[in-house]
């Protein structure tokens, strides 16, 4: 019933759920199971903090010069964060798709993210992502099965799938 409101809600918006309802939010998790929880705190936005609740991750954001900010030196923003991570993610996704698979990867394989953030055909902001696999000493058809494969199990595919345009790339 709850994602059927969910989905009501976001039908409604263009397919974008703008909040949620208390009764919605008194349920914390509706479709998965966590094994993991990472926890951060923004302060300030896109000028301001971010800090994981260990302080591993302890970073300055600067709003990007083409977004009409600063772009400081020595700060990131959360596009990089978001590449970064996706990257990370897709990167392990494709250790299990190449086991499936029985594929060994080499380990010098790469994946490079880019995350755009721009306007979307409504005006409003939208992100779309670039990922470009290497696998050095693979043939370009296996690296795609396998690339193939991972956007299947990774997380980060999985949650962006139909939301945002991703792009992937073996090079």
């Amino acid at each position: 019933m709850l994602f059927s409101a969910a989905r009501a809600i976001a039908l409604r918006s263009g397919g974008r759920v703008s909040r949620v309802s208390s009764a919605a939010s008194s349920r914390r998790f509706i479709s998965i199971k966590p094994l993991y929880t990472a926890e951060a705190t923004a302060t300030g936005g896109r000028n301001g903090r971010a800090v994981s609740s260990d302080n591993v991750v302890n970073v300055s954001l600067s709003l990007p010069k083409e977004l009409g900010g600063a772009g400081e030196a020595g700060k990131t923003n959360p596009e990089q964060l978001f590449a970064a991570g996706y990257s990370a993610c897709f990167q392990g996704a494709m250790g299990l798709a190449a086991k499936k698979l029985h594929v060994e990867l080499p380990e010098a394989n790469t994946v490079t993210g880019r995350v755009h953030i721009g306007t979307d055909n409504s005006g409003g902001l939208g992100l779309a992502v670039e990922l470009q696999v290497k696998a050095p000493g693979l043939e370009k058809e296996t690296v795609q099965k396998v690339v193939d494969l991972a956007h299947t199990i990774c997380p980060y595919s999985r949650a962006t799938n139909g939301n945002i345009d991703v792009k992937l790339s073996v090079v």
